[in-house]
């Protein structure tokens, strides 16, 4: 099993990453985990209550260890307000991610920062040979961060997911994949190599 070897606290310009803790649930449940319109392109359902989010923690934290899932945090440097979080799901190798913002945050190119750096640390890490995510047709906002963070679109994977924010219809998504100019990544197959992106 490929593990990971990042650090539990990343800062960027504008924002750090900080691995998950339980004492987040609060946070999370009221920024964005509980907001349907905010959950509506992720692959989980909208939490009802903060038990949902610290179920959800307690996945987290324990994927962290086992080497399956690196999710952190996303605050804001001037004030440590919550604003996000960022996660990877690691299968041996082939790293999925995806992030999720309150939208308040909406539009300040707050996503774009948190890929851009994320991608070069994760593509350094010995052992990873695919990153990659999906999105729904429909998101274009995500669309535009992983264009603008620079991701390649593979191509369109029709009835690809079932939102269950968005009546559990079989929904056509995008697939991207970060393969840096001259990648041997290039011209894989893209249903082996796409990954979910929330």
């Amino acid at each position: 099993m490929i593990r990971l070897d990042l650090p539990e606290r990343i800062v960027t310009s504008r924002l750090i990453l900080c691995r998950l803790r339980y004492e987040d649930a609060e946070e999370i449940f009221y920024t964005y985990a509980s907001k349907p319109d905010v959950t509506k392109y992720m692959s989980w359902p909208t939490h009802q209550s903060v038990e949902d989010t610290r179920a959800f923690l307690r996945y987290a934290v324990s994927g962290w260890y086992e080497g399956i899932d690196y999710s952190f945090s996303i605050r804001l440097r001037a004030s440590n307000k919550l604003i996000g979080s960022f996660g990877v799901v690691n299968e041996d190798g082939r790293l999925q991610f995806g992030y999720i913002f309150s939208p308040q945050y909406w539009n300040q190119g707050y996503a774009t920062e948190v890929c851009r750096e994320m991608m070069p640390r994760l593509r350094a890490q010995p052992g990873v040979f695919r990153i990659g995510t999906y999105v729904d047709t429909e998101n274009g906002a995500s669309l535009q961060v992983l264009r603008n963070a620079g991701l390649t679109e593979e191509g369109i994977l029709r009835q690809w997911m079932r939102f269950p924010n968005q009546g559990n219809h079989p929904k056509d998504c995008v697939a991207f994949v970060f393969a840096p100019t001259g990648s041997a990544d290039r011209g894989a197959n893209t249903a082996d190599s796409i990954a979910s992106s929330q």
